[in-house]
């Protein structure tokens, strides 16, 4: 069970992230330039097949070794019809493309996206749960929580202006396996107010334990559909050391939270937020 004034997930050091990390390829003999565009790396097979079956026009360059050759054989035919560079490369060189070893044996560089900004308008139109990220800092728990959506299917996830909040960068985009091109990641700017406007279509959870009001359980997400006028539910999670800020947790309708042992204080956010994605999206 979340301690008391805490969301259902134990602190964990903030890890604070700007925009997409951009960059030009390193200097290298795989790497030759075709432009001074900055670019972006998307490592992981999983990862860069799903740029492909998406938008396979942003792949600007395409770096793999030979072990993924087989693998990777319909990604270099549609980079030769858009006539743009790919290569086979050693190990080693491939590390220096990716800036890391954990690249999975193939690289692609992209034009780093730019977040669309959230419509109430349109969710309110669209009828689906939201899941909205007001602070999660960590990059590694952004793409955890975009692979379990992408997994289970939820359509959209939404993140704030909060100053700790992690956005989409080359270590999400590792661990995600390919989530965010399933799923669309909006910006919600000054959260508190969209969350006042997204009550006349949505029931607004935040998951913390307020003594002052009372909480439900993740079984309050499910249900929702075919009833007649039930709204569809969005679910807040706050920043893995402070929690939902106060403002935040003021403009939501009713309290989460999820119960445990009371063996260990509290859940990881990746591991809360896969609970309640899963509840999200059985509706």
């Amino acid at each position: 069970m979340p301690p008391r004034g805490r969301p259902p997930h134990p602190s964990r050091p903030r890890s604070r992230t700007a925009a997409p990390v951009a960059l030009s390829a390193p200097p290298s003999k795989a790497a030759e330039p075709t432009d001074q565009r900055k670019l972006f790396r998307v490592a992981g097979l999983a990862a860069v097949s799903a740029l492909f079956v998406h938008e396979p026009e942003r792949v600007e360059r395409l770096f793999f070794d030979e072990r993924l050759k087989p693998a990777v054989g319909a990604f270099c035919k549609a980079m030769a019809v858009a006539r743009k560079p790919y290569r086979m490369v050693e190990a080693d060189e491939l590390a220096k493309v990716a800036g890391t070893v954990l690249h999975g044996g193939v690289v692609a560089l992209m034009a780093p996206r730019t977040l669309p900004l959230f419509d109430t308008e349109v969710a309110r139109r669209a009828a689906e749960p939201l899941l909205i990220l007001d602070g999660v800092g960590n990059p590694h728990n952004l793409g955890a929580i975009l692979r379990t959506a992408a997994f289970f299917g939820l359509p959209r996830v939404l993140v704030s202006d909060h100053p700790g909040q992690a956005l989409p960068s080359e270590a999400a985009y590792r661990v995600a396996e390919g989530g965010f091109e399933w799923v669309t990641l909006e910006r919600a700017p000054t959260l508190p107010a969209v969350l006042k406007r997204l009550r006349a279509s949505h029931r607004v959870f935040g998951t913390a334990l307020d003594q002052t009001r009372p909480t439900v359980d993740a079984g309050a997400l499910t249900g929702w559909r075919g009833k007649q006028g039930a709204k569809p539910p969005a679910v807040v999670l706050g920043n893995e050391e402070d929690g939902i800020p106060p403002a935040t947790l003021a403009a939501c309708e009713a309290v989460l939270t999820i119960p445990g042992s009371g063996r260990v204080q509290s859940l990881n956010v990746a591991a809360t937020a896969a609970i309640l994605i899963h509840a999200l999206a059985a509706g």
